[in-house]
């Protein structure tokens, strides 16, 4: 790893100033915005769909990372590949067929991601690490912002780390939930590369703390 990413969730963002949030995202030392899609379905909350990724990604200059929190991801893979979504991230816990959802999103020219619920251990997930893009890690439960960190999620991310060195796997580790000053120390020791961060970051001092995460 040569650096920590961090990656916004939009999620936090005053959405009644959309244009001026994206482009303080566009000036700000982040890597990514993170886009959290939601059904009501998978999980008890609605945000967003592709229109308004699209919308968004007309005018970001980052790197658009998608997490589908949403059952049946395969039936939306080829309207996120025309709204811009350079990652397509699906749960695991949302599909049937893994292997067809990663073949589709491939076909599609996106890098592809698979998230795992706090509940989910990384064993069910390893059959797919070698043609993976990026693993999600999440350490919160799915759905709503401003929740406790799990800290099983610092096994989790050195699991992943550790099969990645021995195997030689290319993955990028990305953790969503909880992250700030105090967690982001933990989940770096333990190997992560990508950092979400939602209600910490969005605010006045928003360099500061994109500064602060990734140093």
């Amino acid at each position: 790893m040569e650096k920590i990413l961090v990656a916004p969730s939009l999620l936090a963002a005053d959405f009644m100033n959309l244009e001026t949030e994206i482009s303080r995202i566009n000036q700000s030392d982040a890597d990514w915005l993170h886009l959290d899609v939601m059904d009501g379905e998978f999980v008890p909350n609605l945000t967003f769909g592709y229109d308004l990724v699209d919308s968004i990604t007309n005018q970001l200059d980052k790197v658009a990372d998608v997490h589908l929190m949403i059952v049946n991801p395969i039936k939306f893979v080829e309207q996120f590949a025309k709204a811009g979504s350079d990652y397509f991230v699906f749960h695991y816990e949302a599909t049937d067929d893994v292997w067809a959802v990663i073949k589709k999103v491939k076909d599609f020219e996106m890098k592809v991601g698979i998230s795992i619920k706090p509940g989910t251990p990384v064993s069910v997930i390893e059959e797919f690490l070698p043609h993976l893009d990026l693993v999600l890690i999440m350490s919160v439960e799915p759905g709503f912002g401003g929740q406790t960190f799990d800290h099983g999620a610092v096994d989790k991310i050195a699991a992943l780390d550790s099969l990645r060195s021995e195997n030689g796997y290319t993955y990028l580790i990305e953790v969503d939930g909880g992250i700030n000053d105090q967690t982001a120390p933990l989940v770096k020791a333990a190997g992560v590369d990508v950092l979400v961060a939602g209600s910490y970051v969005f605010g006045p001092e928003m360099d500061k703390r994109i500064d602060i995460l990734k140093k």
